[in-house]
């Protein structure tokens, strides 16, 4: 693994911590307008990051230069949801 995947898979694991912990914050309450809308931005995020790593493993899979692979823009990346 490279040192860039590692750092993308080290971010991935800190939106990950950072949503749990909203997540188990508003348990019980429900939760408010800046949690809902961070956790909007937490998801967001994280697609883009699965995204870029998906596409660093397949360039590097197909002997092309993984540190081409670019970040995608959110309305690019949200639009593969089925």
């Amino acid at each position: 693994m490279s040192d860039v995947d590692g750092g993308i898979i080290g971010r991935i694991d800190e939106l990950i911590a950072e949503e749990h912990e909203l997540r188990r914050t508003a348990v019980g309450q429900g939760a408010d307008a800046d949690t809902q809308s961070r956790l909007k931005q937490i998801e967001e995020q994280l697609d883009q990051c699965w995204d870029l790593l998906r596409q660093r493993r397949a360039r590097a899979e197909f002997n092309q230069d993984p540190d081409e692979a670019e970040v995608r823009p959110v309305s690019e990346v949200e639009s593969y949801r089925q």
